[in-house]
């Protein structure tokens, strides 16, 4: 690999790790290690690779390499004649990320409706048009959420018709 794009996927490394860190909430390395093996591929990397690229010492990278594999977000194979274990990404793992993007998009949804209808049940008791709830805001964002959760239902389907072709 040339020099040029080491030095690019080391700055990518860092940015979605900083992204991965706080979406997940992981410590630095664990998001470190996890953006290294997702920029790497399907070909997987080693844990002598990843105390190298990420300069880290072996029992941070082996803490942080167990706590992912016990969270279900990365996996490892192993190669005839090569005693190396290779981390890969869970393929499930976009999958339940998927998943819990919808329950909360549905929460949000349910607790939206529940507010709209008490706002309009408070409308409907008064008279003074200048003290009713708008509820716009409301319905936009319950479209919002239906078109969304349509499209990343889309996507899922998308993604489990692949790797059932793996």
């Amino acid at each position: 690999m040339n020099h040029n794009v080491c030095t690019q996927k080391q700055a990518l490394v860092e940015k979605l790790g900083v992204l991965i860190e706080n979406k997940e909430q992981l410590a630095p390395v664990a998001a470190r290690i996890l953006s290294y093996i997702i920029l790497t591929g399907k070909v997987g990397t080693t844990f002598e690779d990843l105390v190298t690229k990420l300069c880290a010492s072996k029992s941070t990278i082996s803490t942080h390499l167990n706590h992912l594999q016990d969270l279900k977000k990365i996996v490892y194979f192993t190669k005839a004649g090569d005693r190396k274990k290779y981390f890969v990404m869970n393929s499930d793992n976009i999958i339940q990320n998927i998943d819990a993007i919808i329950e909360t998009w549905s929460l949000q949804k349910q607790l939206h409706m529940e507010i709209k209808e008490y706002k309009e049940a408070m409308n409907s008791k008064t008279t003074d048009e200048t003290s009713k709830f708008d509820l716009d805001f409301h319905d936009n964002y319950i479209q919002f959420l239906d078109e969304a959760t349509k499209s990343i239902l889309e996507l899922k389907t998308k993604i489990t018709n692949n790797i059932s072709k793996i």
